[in-house]
C-alpha cells in the first residue's frame, strides 16, 4: 500500500516562501502522477499543481503560476512545492496525491493522499 506523508508547512507573512516536501514509500513511485490539493476552512478542496511520472511535464492552477514550481526527486521518492509570493488566501491545509492511471492534468481523480501540511500566510 502506498503511503504519502506531506511536510513543510508552517507560518509564514505574506509574500514569503516555503516549500512543501510529499514524501512516498513504495517501489513504483517513479510511476506515479502526483498532484497538490489544498483545502481551506469551509471551502472546497482545490487543484494547485501536478507532475508526471518522468518529471517532464508539470501543471498548475492559474492562480498559482509563476509563483509555485513543482518538481520531484524519484531517487528519493520525494515530490516538492516551492511556493514563493504567498497570500494570505491561500492559507489551506495542503495535501498530495498519487495515482498510476496515465490521464490528463485536468482530470482530478486520485487513488491515494497523504494526511496534509497546514499553511498559514499572516497578513
Amino acid at each position: 500500500q502506498v503511503q504519502l506523508v506531506e511536510s513543510g508547512g508552517g507560518l509564514v507573512q505574506a509574500g514569503g516562501s516555503l516549500r512543501l516536501s510529499c514524501a512516498a514509500s513504495g517501489r513504483t513511485f517513479n510511476s506515479y502522477t502526483i498532484g497538490w490539493f489544498r483545502q481551506a476552512p469551509g471551502k472546497e478542496r482545490e487543484f494547485v499543481a501536478a507532475i508526471s511520472w518522468s518529471g517532464l511535464s508539470t501543471y498548475y492552477a492559474d492562480s498559482v503560476k509563476g509563483r509555485f514550481t513543482i518538481s520531484r526527486d524519484n531517487a528519493k521518492n520525494t515530490v516538492y512545492l516551492q511556493m514563493n509570493s504567498l497570500k494570505p488566501e491561500e492559507t489551506a491545509v495542503y495535501y498530495c496525491a498519487g495515482r498510476v492511471v496515465v490521464r490528463q492534468f485536468q482530470d482530478n481523480r486520485y487513488d491515494f493522499w497523504g494526511q496534509g501540511t497546514q499553511v498559514t500566510v499572516s497578513s
